[in-house]
Formats: C-alpha cells, structure tokens, sequence
C-alpha cells in the first residue's frame, strides 16, 4: 500500500527545508550523521529513477515498518485468523487486507506529517490538534501495551508447554512465562540503543517476521491448497457470512478491521522515524516501507492462517471458539507433529516474542514523551518494564480478562479514534503542514481513508459495549 503522491518528496532548494535533527530524540541514542549522509546521497541517486524502479530499490532497505509489522502480528491476529477458517472458511480473507489498508492510510498520514514537518507528534498534537487528543492518544498507547501484555503472554506460554508436550517433556507454564520475560527484556533494552546493537534488533525483528511467513506458508503447503478459485474469491467477494454456532460473523469482521492498526502502534510508528533521523527526503522510502514491511508480511502471514485452519478445521468445526495452541494439536493429527504442529507453533511463537518485546518498548516511548524522561535513565528503564507484570498471564488471564480485558478493550477503544481525529485535524491543518499539506482529489482521498478507519473503529466500540458489557456488568455484580 503506497498512498498516492500529494506533495513534492523532493527538499525544497530555500532555507526552509526541514534539516532532521542529527542529535536524535532524547529518548534514544543519536544517528551517526555520516550515515544520514550516506542515505541521504543514496536517496538522492535514486530519486532519479523510474517509480518501480524506486521501489525494488526501497524494498531491500527496511525500516520501520518492520516494526510495525512484529507489533500487530500478535496472539489478537492469530486467533481471529485461525477463528474466521475454521468457521467461515475462505469467506472472510477480504477482512485483514481491508483492515490492513485503512490503517496502513493512517499510518502513511502520519509518516507524512511527521517527516515533512520534523516535529514531535505527541507535541505537535496538543499545539494544532489540541491536548485532549494527544493526551488520550499517548495513555491509551500505554494502557493497551501494559494489559493486552498479559494475553500474549498467556498465549506464549502455552505454546511454549505444547512445544515441550511435542518433543515428550512437561514444561511449566510459569516458567515458560519467566524465560519469554528475560528474552523479551534483553532485546528490548537494545533498542535506541544506537551502533551494532540496534542493527541487530532491527534486522532480528525482519528477520521473525518473515520467518513467521515462512513457517505458516510451509504449514499451509503441507496441508494443501484445495480450491483456488475459491480462496481467489474470498479475497475479493466481501461476503458476510451466515453465523455459525457461537461465532458470529459481523464480530470477526468489525474487530478484524478495528484491530488492524492500534493505538500503541499508532504511538511508536512517529517516534521510529524520528529516531532513525529520517525527513522529508525519506517521505516515499517510507510509504514503501509500510507497504512492503508492514502490509504484505501482515496479510500474507494472516491469510495463511485462516487458509490452513479453513482446509483442515472448518469442515468438522463445532460452533464453539478454538484458540491458536488447540489449532495446532489439531493440525498435528492431521498432516504431522513436526510439519503441522511444530511449525506451526514456532510461527506462533515468533509472532507472540516480537509483540511482547514492541509493547515494552511502546511503554517506554509513551512515558518518555509524557514525562520527558530521558533515555536511558532510570526513569526510562521502569518504564520499559511497565508491561512486564504481564508474564502472571501465563498463570492467571482466564481470571484476569475478566476483570481487564472488557474495561480496557473499552477505553482503548474510545482513546484509539480519539487519536485518528486528531491526526484527521492535523493532516488539514495549514498551520502545522503548511505546503505539504495533501491537496486536491487525492488529499481528500486520504483523508477520507482516515475518516473511514475512525467510522469502522466507533461501530466497533458500539458493538463491544453492547455485546459485552451487560456480561461485565453481570459479572461485577455476582
């Protein structure tokens, strides 16, 4: 997903171009200028060439959409792919790409925004937006990195002890749980950390996302492609399913489109591209980069889920939910331990690792820009650990999403389009862009593209409350 050009990429040749700021944010360590250089001179060599030849040139650079990419691939996705197969089959394919473009506008707008402005967005919200939105938006990053930290775990974990159960040992889901936690702290400290070290978790977290596409695609092969054609037209029929037992159609679909992009991806997407010393010369590396490291492994990785689950699951499916560890015993007994279950589960896995170590690293993002604490401070380092009580969720979420899970889905949810419309409010405002503020029919494409993405997210939030807060309500009450 490349958003259409709206204004020149191209640096104006006056004072007034905006120069990225070679010391960094205060929250990371700052880029070595002489590589900035070197980009930039690379940039400039390859702004000459055609479009698609940009592109191919793009695509073997990576960024941060990667990140983007390790975030939202996490247990939310799996499960909700694995639900839509085994129930609906190939009918509801078209829902991760829908949803993957409408977030994928919004996060265009805000590369744009940010990189031609090279302004803070958490300040530059509460300066033109206004400090509601920006207030909302930065809380509701945190509160969703500290508790959906406990599903994932929780997730993590038993895939982690069904792992063990395939190779013939018992393994503790607490421990699993500890050692995930180490793993996941050790990496996330890594990040901003500048030199060697970042490079490495960049490339690490490249690295698992294709692996988790890898891994699926194998699985998927081995359990067959039965029907293309029919595969071919649930990515483009937009059909809406009849319900099937408990599993209702329109839930997977508004949730599906609503869980594309969140609100803590929304906060940590700005400040990478800040932090890499990025600016208006980077505008369309970065539209491709979304595309090519956020887009395409998330809907590759998503489809092959709801594929597999479709051609293995769905004709003896109960009515009843089945979660991504019960998916694959399954797929175990149906086309073998290790090219069913183990890939499977170690695709899982890696989905789970990368989103555990970016909700941490949200955290300490979130924090910083709120409290301006500075990297690598103390202050820093409580913050990145802020999500790290989630690891009780390999023992406790059956008990704790009760409690959690429904208020918190609730408030992210009302804080989530809170931030869309303000980043609505700044893609039209002339004060903050100035110039580079989209124009004409495309402009208005885009934002209408941001305006849809805000629409579906309000249904969504309207359909939570009514379907589960009586339930909630209920549960208080006994």
């Amino acid at each position: 997903m490349v958003p259409p050009d709206t204004a020149s990429d191209a640096a104006p040749s006056d004072g007034g171009a905006h120069q990225p700021d070679v010391r960094g944010l205060p929250m990371v360590h700052p880029p070595d200028p002489e590589r900035l250089a070197a980009e930039r001179a690379w940039l400039a060599e390859v702004a000459t060439k055609p479009r698609l030849a940009r592109w191919f040139a793009y695509a073997g650079k990576g960024g941060p959409g990667y990140l983007q990419s390790a975030l939202t691939l996490g247990g939310g996705s799996a499960s909700a792919s694995l639900l839509a197969g085994a129930a609906f089959g190939y009918d509801l394919l078209w829902v991760a790409p829908l949803g993957m473009l409408m977030g994928g506008l919004v996060l265009a707008a805000v590369a744009h925004q940010t990189l031609s402005t090279g302004e803070r967005p958490f300040a530059a919200m509460r300066r033109y937006a206004g400090g509601v939105f920006a207030w909302g938006w930065a809380i509701g990053a945190l509160l969703a990195s500290v508790v959906w930290h406990f599903a994932q775990y929780s997730l993590a974990s038993a895939v982690v002890v069904d792992l063990g159960d395939a190779a013939g040992a018992e393994l503790p889901r607490f421990g699993a749980g500890l050692a995930i936690l180490v793993w996941a702290v050790a990496t996330a400290q890594t990040f901003g950390s500048g030199g060697a070290a970042n490079r490495i978790f960049e490339r690490l977290l490249r690295w698992m996302v294709w692996m988790i596409v890898l891994l699926f695609g194998v699985v998927a092969v081995r359990a067959g492609f039965d029907d293309p054609g029919a595969i071919l037209r649930g990515f483009t029929s937009f059909r809406l399913p009849a319900d099937r037992g408990e599993v209702a159609a329109i839930a997977l679909v508004i949730s599906g489109l609503a869980a594309a992009v969140g609100v803590n991806m929304l906060f940590l997407y700005p400040y990478t591209l800040l932090a890499r010393g990025w600016g208006r010369e980077h505008r369309e590396l970065a539209r491709v980069d979304l595309g090519l490291g956020m887009v395409v492994p998330y809907v590759i990785a998503t489809a092959l889920m709801t594929i597999t689950a479709a051609n293995t699951i769905h004709a003896d499916f109960s009515g009843a939910s089945i979660s991504p560890v019960e998916a694959a015993q399954t797929l175990g007994g149906l086309v073998g331990p290790v090219w069913g279950r183990v890939l499977f589960d170690l695709g899982l896995l890696a989905m789970l690792l990368t989103t555990i170590t970016l909700h941490m690293v949200c955290a300490g993002f979130a924090c910083s820009e709120m409290f301006g604490l500075k990297f690598g401070s103390r202050g820093y380092r409580l913050a990145l650990l802020l999500p790290t009580p989630g690891v009780l969720g390999s023992l406790f979420w059956s008990d704790l999403s009760v409690w959690l899970a429904v208020p918190t889905g609730v408030i992210t949810g009302f804080l989530l389009p809170l931030a869309y419309i303000g980043f609505a409010k700044l893609q039209r405002s002339d004060a903050y862009l100035g110039a580079d503020r989209p124009r004409g029919a495309a402009g208005a494409a885009w934002l209408g593209g941001i305006v849809l993405a805000t629409i579906v997210l309000l249904v969504f939030l309207g359909w939570y409350l009514v379907t589960k807060g009586p339930g909630f309500i209920d549960r208080l009450l006994l």
